[in-house]
């Protein structure tokens, strides 16, 4: 594998994909893999991901936002460059255009593995784009399905593989054809917030955002949305506390959940921990705080807390 890896373009499902091929093949070495997202890191924290461990002799960092990246951060990452570690692998992720320019010039000149994320433009993109979806997760798909899959969602590219992974998952086996895909689209009905939380505490972003993309077009508040990952995450953490030979409902008066509220979320509790759920929920507090009137753009803010929350369960963060 590659010591350093650039993820360069506007199209965010591009990047996505490319970060899961890479992130698997790390999981297959037993890298202790540590995600940062560069809008968000102090002053010593990307070099302190870049120092060697004492738990694990194989490491990778992926940051993320490469563009909204400090002048005093740029630095950690040249000084990187210029002494590379070879049990390191490093990935950066930038979104293209002009900010953050002179950094980039002097990525290249260390040569990564340079993966074009430019958005889609021609059909037939799309649909080679789809078809290596369902490849992907060892599926086929027929072309008149691809191209009815396109044709129904439209431009946006993440909801085409959140489309592609729910298809993959719900159809029967054998090639998937387009009475599949139809059968798939009159089957959106309305969509809650707490369906969304669902799938989020599953730790599935690509679900998540396919139930996310459902709740808004089917009228459900972002707020709300919000509001619901919210009290699952509060009740995840509520019953990590408790001894599981207790009954739910004795505990129901101690947690003020309801018995069936206690069970959900003993379920859902399987994949997190205390570093986890902490880094979860600081996600959704940022991003209530977002869709309250803090960001322009309540939807995106949301998006970025599911990207988030789901790589806290991944043990990514």
């Amino acid at each position: 594998m590659k010591d350093i890896f650039l993820l360069l373009g506007s199209e965010s499902a591009l990047a996505d994909r490319a970060l899961a091929k890479i992130t698997a093949e790390l999981k297959v070495e037993n890298a202790e893999i540590t995600t940062l997202f560069a809008g968000d890191v102090a002053v010593g924290e990307i070099s302190d991901a870049l120092s060697p461990s004492l738990f694990s002799e194989r490491r990778a960092l992926i940051l993320r936002d490469l563009q909204d990246l400090t002048e005093d951060a740029k630095i950690e990452i040249t000084r990187y460059l210029d002494a590379t570690d070879p049990t390191l692998t490093l990935v950066l992720v930038h979104k293209g255009g002009v900010k953050g320019k002179a950094l980039l010039d002097q990525i290249k000149k260390v040569k990564p593995e340079l993966i074009s994320c430019d958005p889609l433009k021609k059909e037939s993109e799309k649909e080679e784009f789809v078809k290596n979806l369902f490849l992907d997760l060892g599926r086929k798909a027929s072309p008149a399905a691809i191209s009815a899959l396109v044709n129904a969602t439209g431009t946006d590219l993440r909801e085409l593989s959140a489309s592609v992974s729910q298809l993959a998952a719900d159809s029967p086996a054998g090639v998937i054809d387009e009475s599949h895909v139809n059968k798939y689209h009159q089957g959106k009905i309305e969509t809650t917030g707490f369906d969304v939380a669902d799938k989020v505490m599953d730790g599935n972003f690509a679900e998540s955002l396919l139930t996310l993309r459902h709740a808004l077009t089917t009228g459900t508040d972002p707020v709300m949305i919000t509001s619901a990952i919210a009290s699952s995450l509060r009740g995840i953490a509520k019953v990590s506390g408790t001894n599981r030979a207790q009954k739910s409902f004795e505990l129901a008066g101690e947690l003020g959940m309801a018995p069936w509220q206690i069970d959900k979320a003993r379920r859902q509790l399987n994949g997190w921990n205390a570093n986890t759920l902490t880094a979860a929920v600081e996600a959704i507090a940022k991003c209530d705080a977002q869709v309250k009137g803090g960001s322009s753009d309540p939807i995106y803010a949301l998006e970025q807390a599911l990207s988030r929350i789901c790589a806290a369960r991944a043990g990514a963060i």
